[in-house]
């Protein structure tokens, strides 16, 4: 019988950590059956000389819960080699709800993951009203990629309680409702349950979202839930309580947190970044997890693989946005724009209009003022980047006026980067090191004009392994692989191996790496997103079939709705 793939002549490095090895890769209906010296040809054959053969990438913390309607490929992930990503974090869900109330949903993504509303309102088929109804919807729309996804506690409390989840604690009732739902959810396919407890999280209307308004009593009630059916991850964007040194609430979370894991019997996850404000608060995150271990419970974190940085840009936020003067020249047409910004009298006043104090206060990755020290000239992917005081200093102008000028002079095509985490990289480094953590983390699909992440995954491989020679090629390739895989449960995923998942990306070690980030408006309703493509990627190869070759749409759709344990049992 023949092959319907052959990847012939590569190195495979095959996502165990150990050294790679010249072999071709034989693939039939969608898994891998054989690897060695393959003399056949297939129906499609891929010619890797000089390129590494590696599993697809595993990404556990994305928000591509409505992009996937409008988007099948999962861009700009796929780009980056990924092939399976998990959405549905930090709370955020598209279901439970019902048509007539997805304006609840809409409301908890809004501001707190920056996906315009108008996008979900042209992009989105609305088909389902539980959770099950919305996997089984999933499942029939085109798949580039593969996705599984958890349930968010914003969804499943408006679902229980509608308008009242954002401003009352639940009723007994409300929390049966919440946990037959939770339930029916993990049985036919969720990963899990998400929750956020951000005061980074709010609603447009400046309101915590749904699953702030929960009690720890609540989310104790939700998660040892999924302790009962013993299935699924708990994912936590956490309490903030690690934003100012010796914080009086961290201790009493940590030990909430610990106390969660050893009696639900699930894993927990979080994010772990280093913060410049409080440099050694990261230190205590990593010690919660081995005390974790040490008493019987599950822990990992999720790492960064460099700083997380908002992009700033006269096209997207500038850190003066919610100024009188500043927000009127956001509202302009570009061309009136570049024109107002080349009036010296009214730069002038923009200068000025910067010592002025917002009306509104910035959450999350929206752009707010910062010393100019930390925001940044993002010209080149790799840097180094200048400080935009640096650059001021140079010129012998108002820092702000510099970053007209250099905006002026790409005729408004220049980002800025505002760091947010991970300002030290020896800390990103010593996180991502930990061996209860793992690389993902890119918010994919979310922070759509804010953020571009998607690259995280090939930036370990072109930073820290190409340039810093701080892992080897087949270590990064296991932290991208078997490890999130592992974690999130793809038992047939993120390995080379006869029996797998034939998901893989073809790379060159020695020019893989982003490329720089571009606006585009092409979401529904033509609404503007960041895009990142990248360099290096020969092809990416999808159950069995190439999605991409030199980063360009074969046209395939190969990728699956991946359930969680309890479907998969069933």
């Amino acid at each position: 019988m023949p092959y319907d793939l052959v990847i012939k002549n590569g190195t495979v490095i095959d996502g165990s950590g150990l050294p790679g090895f010249r072999a071709d890769v034989g693939v039939r209906h969608g898994r891998i059956v054989s690897i060695g010296r393959i003399r056949e040809r297939g129906r499609e054959t891929l010619d890797a000389e000089g390129h590494v053969v590696a599993p697809g990438f595993v990404d556990g913390h994305t928000h591509m819960d409505a992009q996937i309607f409008w988007d099948p490929l999962g861009t700009s992930s796929c780009y980056h080699g990924i092939t399976t990503v998990v959405m549905g974090n930090c709370g955020f869900t598209l279901a439970p709800c019902a048509a007539k109330d997805k304006h609840f949903v809409v409301r908890n993504l809004q501001r707190a993951e920056d996906i315009p509303p108008e996008a979900m309102e042209a992009g989105i088929d609305w088909r389902w009203t539980t959770f099950p109804e919305f996997l089984d919807t999933l499942e029939s729309l085109p798949k580039g990629i593969n996705y599984a996804g958890y349930i968010g506690h914003s969804a499943l409390r408006t679902y229980a309680m509608g308008e009242r989840a954002f401003e009352k604690p639940a009723t007994e009732d409300d929390l049966r409702a919440m946990e037959r739902e939770l339930r029916d959810a993990l049985r036919a396919g969720a990963m899990g349950f998400t929750t956020s407890r951000s005061p980074s999280h709010e609603t447009p209307d400046h309101r915590p979202v749904a699953s702030r308004v929960a009690d720890w009593a609540e989310v104790r009630r939700l998660v040892n839930t999924m302790g009962e059916l013993n299935a699924g991850i708990f994912e936590i964007a956490g309490e903030n309580v690690d934003r100012e040194a010796d914080h009086p609430g961290l201790p009493d979370y940590h030990r909430r947190l610990k106390a969660l894991a050893v009696e639900s019997g699930r894993p927990i996850t979080f994010g772990v970044f280093g913060r410049r404000g409080v440099p050694n608060v990261w230190r205590k995150y990593m010690a919660l997890l081995d005390e974790t271990a040490a008493e019987g419970g599950r822990m990992f974190a999720q790492a960064h693989s460099r700083s997380l940085s908002a992009l700033l840009s006269f096209k997207t936020q500038m850190p003066f946005d919610r100024l009188p003067l500043w927000k009127e020249l956001r509202k302009l047409p570009l061309a009136e724009k570049i024109a107002k910004l080349r009036d010296p009298e009214f730069k002038k006043k923009l200068v000025e209009a910067t010592d002025e104090k917002p009306d509104q206060k910035a959450l999350g990755t929206e752009a707010r003022p910062q010393p100019y020290e930390w925001l940044f000239v993002f010209d080149t992917v790799e840097g180094p980047h200048r400080s935009v005081a640096e650059v001021a200093a140079e010129r012998g102008v108002h820092p702000a006026q510099a970053m007209i000028d250099l905006a002026l002079e790409k005729d408004l095509d220049l980002f800025f980067l505002m760091p947010v985490a991970n300002e030290d990289q020896d800390n990103a480094l010593e996180i991502m090191k930990h061996p209860r953590a793992c690389v993902t983390f890119s918010d994919s699909g979310a922070h759509v004009t804010q953020l571009m992440d998607s690259s995280l995954q090939t930036h370990l491989l072109a930073h820290w392994v190409r340039k810093k020679h701080a892992f080897t090629l087949p270590q990064a390739v296991r932290m991208l692989t078997l490890v999130p895989a592992t974690l999130w449960g793809f038992a047939d995923r993120g390995l080379v191996r006869e029996g797998m998942a034939a998901d893989f990306v073809v790379f060159d070690p020695e020019t893989i790496g982003a490329e720089m980030p571009e606006l585009v408006a092409d979401l529904p309703a033509g609404a503007k997103r960041l895009v990142q493509r990248c360099r290096g990627v020969a092809a990416t190869v999808v159950n069995g079939e190439t999605i991409l070759r030199d980063g360009k749409p074969t046209g395939a759709h190969p990728g699956q709705l991946l359930r969680g344990p309890l479907a998969r049992r069933g």
